[in-house]
C-alpha cells in the first residue's frame, strides 16, 4: 500500500523540533538561539526559538493591531545547568554511597518568546524554547524581569505553559483559528534575535500543514501537526510569539520555518490557537493534557490510493485499520471507511483530522460521518485515553503520580525480584522539567533520595514538591541494574 501514514490515532497535540543546547567544557557558557534545522530532501525545516474577524487591513497599516499586541508578548531566556556527580569509590567504602563525591556543572543558555494569556502571569511558550531548562526568565515590553516556572509542557504539540509572580498583567485576546482563511493579513510578534518587540506581517499562506518535524526529532511522542503557514518573517527568538489577526487576536503561536539557512526565507508555521487553547487549559487545570484518541490507523488519500482501493474520490482520510476495543471499534468503524467530517468540520488530510480530535478530551462524544464503499453515515464515537478509559484522571491523582515532569509507577514484585532489591520506583513517563535537564530517561528507577529508600511514589513526590528541600542527591538504577547518583538543587 503506497504512502501510508499509520498513526496510532487518538491524535491530539503534537508538534515540533527542540533547542540545541551547547555544552562547553571546563565550565565555559555557551549561547544558544533556540533553533533547529532539519533537513529534507528538498525543504530544511527550522525550529525557532472570541471568533476571528475576516475584515483586511489597508496595507501597510497594522498599528491598532501591533498596539493591542506587543505588551501582551514576552522575551524568555533559559539557563541549562547540568551537575554531574563524580563518584569517589573511597569515599563510599567507607562513608557509603555517594559519599565524597565532586559535582561537575556543564552550562548553555537559550532564548525565546512567549505570549501571556492571563493577567495573574500564566504564559504560553513553545516546548522546545524551555525543554531542558534549569531557570527561565521572562522579560515583559516595559523590561521588567521576573523568573518563571513550568507549569507543564506537551511535545506532541510543542507547546508549554510558564507562570511568574505578576498581576495586571495586559493577556492576548484570543481568536479562533478555525475562521482564519488562506489570503487573510496577519501579523507575527516575538523577539527574533534578542530584539524585543518586534512585529511583522504576512499573509496565511496554507493551513492544516505537516512538516513532519515532530516525530523526526521525537519517536515517544504522538505528533500533531496542523500547522497555520505563513509569509511574515519569523527568524530564531520568534518561537513561542504570537501571530495575530488584523485585530490583534491570537490565532496562533509561531513555531518553525521553512528555511536552506537557518533564518528566514519565506516561510513559517503556527500551531493553531483553537489546538493552544485546549492544551494549555489542559496545563494549567491538570498539569498534562488530557487526550482522546480514536483508535484508528490513518493514511492520506492520493491518486495511488483511489485506484488501489477504488474509492470514488481524494476526499475524506483513509482509515488503514482499527485498534480492538478502542472506540472507533465500538461505534463499529471499520477498516478501509473513509473519514469525511469530524463533527461539522470536512477533515481532508491526516492533519486535519489530528488537530480536530486534539482539541477534544477523553469522555467527549464525536460525531464521526464516515463513507463505506458509496454510502455515508455517521458514527458517535466515545473517545479513550491511553490506557482506555473515558475518565479525566483528577488533580489530585496526577499530583500523586507527577513531580518535576516526570510520571512514577511503583515497581511490581517481579520487577524487585528480577533487580534484587525490595525498594525504589520507575520512571514511568517524563516530559519537560527538571529531571529530564539532568539526563534521566523513562524506564529509570529511583532507588533513594538523600540516602534514604524510596518505598512508595508518594514518598518521592511529596519531597520533589517540598521547596524546603534545597538540594537533593537521587541514587538512580538504570534497567540494566547499573547505580548513578545524580544532584540538583530544587
Amino acid at each position: 500500500m503506497n504512502t501510508l501514514k499509520v498513526i496510532g490515532l487518538g491524535l491530539i497535540g503534537g508538534l515540533i523540533p527542540f533547542s540545541i543546547y551547547l555544552f562547553m567544557k571546563d565550565n565555559k557558557t555557551a549561547h544558544v538561539d533556540s533553533i533547529v534545522e532539519i533537513r529534507e530532501p528538498s525543504n530544511h525545516f527550522t525550529s525557532f526559538t472570541g471568533g476571528v474577524s475576516n475584515t483586511s487591513a489597508p496595507m501597510g497599516d497594522f498599528r491598532e493591531a501591533s498596539a493591542n499586541t506587543v505588551h501582551s508578548v514576552v522575551h524568555v531566556t533559559t539557563k541549562v545547568v547540568r551537575t554531574m556527580v563524580q563518584r569517589d569509590p573511597f569515599f563510599e567504602f567507607f562513608y557509603g554511597p555517594g559519599a565524597g563525591g565532586r559535582e561537575r556543572k556543564q552550562y548553555g543558555q537559550g532564548s525565546g518568546s512567549g505570549v501571556i494569556v492571563t493577567s495573574d502571569g500564566y504564559i504560553v511558550t513553545n516546548n522546545h524554547v524551555i525543554e531542558d531548562a534549569s531557570e527561565i526568565e521572562v522579560t515583559l515590553n516595559d523590561n521588567s524581569t521576573y523568573s518563571a516556572k513550568i507549569v507543564g509542557a506537551d511535545p506532541s504539540t510543542d507547546i508549554a505553559v510558564l507562570k511568574i509572580e505578576a498581576s495586571d498583567l495586559l493577556p492576548v485576546a484570543f481568536g479562533n483559528s478555525d475562521d482564519i482563511q488562506v489570503g487573510e493579513w496577519v501579523l507575527a510578534v516575538g523577539n527574533p534575535f534578542n530584539l524585543t518587540s518586534t512585529v511583522t506581517a504576512g499573509i496565511v499562506s496554507a493551513k492544516a500543514r505537516n512538516i513532519n518535524i515532530i516525530g523526526s526529532r521525537n519517536r515517544d511522542v504522538v505528533p500533531i501537526e496542523s500547522f497555520i503557514q505563513t509569509d511574515a518573517a519569523v527568524n530564531p527568538g520568534n518561537s513561542g510569539g504570537a501571530l495575530v489577526n488584523v485585530n490583534g487576536e491570537l490565532v496562533g503561536i509561531n513555531t518553525a520555518i521553512a528555511s536552506q539557512t537557518g533564518s528566514y526565507t519565506g516561510y513559517s508555521f503556527a500551531v493553531p490557537s483553537k489546538l493552544v487553547r485546549k492544551v494549555m487549559t489542559d496545563l494549567i487545570d491538570f498539569g498534562i493534557v488530557q487526550r482522546g484518541f480514536l483508535g484508528v490507523q490513518i493514511a492520506e488519500i492520493n491518486q495511488a490510493l483511489v485506484d488501489e482501493k477504488e474509492l470514488p474520490d481524494t476526499r475524506g482520510v483513509y482509515i488503514a485499520g482499527v485498534n480492538e476495543g478502542s472506540g472507533a471499534d465500538k461505534a463499529k468503524i471499520k477498516e478501509g471507511d473513509v473519514i469525511l467530517k469530524i463533527g461539522s468540520k470536512a477533515v481532508n488530510s491526516p492533519a486535519q483530522l489530528q488537530e480536530e480530535i486534539g482539541k477534544r478530551r477523553p469522555g467527549d462524544k464525536v460525531p464521526i460521518t464516515i463513507r463505506r464503499k458509496n454510502e455515508e453515515m455517521v458514527k458517535e464515537v466515545l473517545l479513550k485515553n491511553m490506557d482506555g478509559d473515558t475518565e479525566l484522571r483528577s488533580k489530585e491523582e496526577i499530583e500523586r503520580y507527577v513531580a518535576l515532569g516526570a510520571t512514577f509507577e511503583e515497581l511490581t514484585k517481579e520487577d524487585k525480584k528480577e533487580l534484587n532489591i525490595d525498594y525504589g520506583v520507575r520512571i514511568k513517563s517524563i516530559s519537560t522539567g527538571k529531571l529530564k535537564s539532568l539526563g534521566l530517561t523513562e524506564g529509570m528507577i529511583v532507588t533513594k533520595i538523600n540516602n534514604d529508600k524510596v518505598v512508595s511514589v508518594e514518598q518521592l513526590t511529596g519531597f520533589l514538591k517540598n521547596s524546603k528541600n534545597k538540594g537533593v542527591l537521587l541514587e538512580i538504577m538504570t534497567e540494566s541494574g547499573k547505580r548513578d547518583y545524580v544532584g540538583f538543587g530544587l
